[in-house]
């Protein structure tokens, strides 16, 4: 199974992209996992949110591969502990054949259609976090449950 983060928009913040790429090198020795970034879309001050939602589902949709799972990271999604998310990508590992994609939206979040075309949604917290943060805090997580399943030190009860 590949595992990919799919983002709208570039991470810009430069400790965002060294923590970001050091999280995907680490996790890399347990897991194929990598991030995917869809272009932000421009000149959208005459666009309206759900505008601008719909031309970026347009954009994910041509994104995805036959087969994937999509997972929307969601604030209302479902939420886990660290050691549950561990079990789940366990769970995923056995089940998904080809890829599962774990999704990033854009500033106004997602368009009707990429719901419809999500099979999950996971809440990573009921705070907010910034797109770029998020991306970090998300790719720590999949470093962690990736240690958690292979015995690693890096988690702690």
């Amino acid at each position: 199974m590949k595992t990919i983060l799919l983002v709208v928009g570039k991470t810009v913040e430069k400790h965002y992209i060294t923590a970001i790429d050091d999280y995907l090198n680490r996790t890399k020795h347990y897991l194929s996992f990598e991030m995917e970034v869809i272009p932000e879309l421009k000149n959208t001050k005459s666009l309206s949110e759900e505008q601008q939602k719909e031309k970026e589902a347009d954009l994910i949709l041509k994104a995805l591969q036959p087969g994937d799972v999509l997972v929307l990271l969601d604030e209302h999604g479902k939420e886990f502990r660290s050691i549950e998310f561990a079990q789940y990508m366990r769970n995923k590992m056995i089940t998904v054949n080809k890829r599962l994609v774990f999704l990033i939206g854009g500033p106004y979040g997602f368009s009707p259609r990429i719901y419809a075309a999500a099979q999950e949604k996971i809440s990573l917290s009921k705070m907010t976090f910034s797109h770029q943060m998020i991306r970090l805090i998300f790719v720590e997580q999949v470093y962690r449950a990736m240690t958690i399943l292979n015995g690693g030190p890096y988690h702690h009860e």
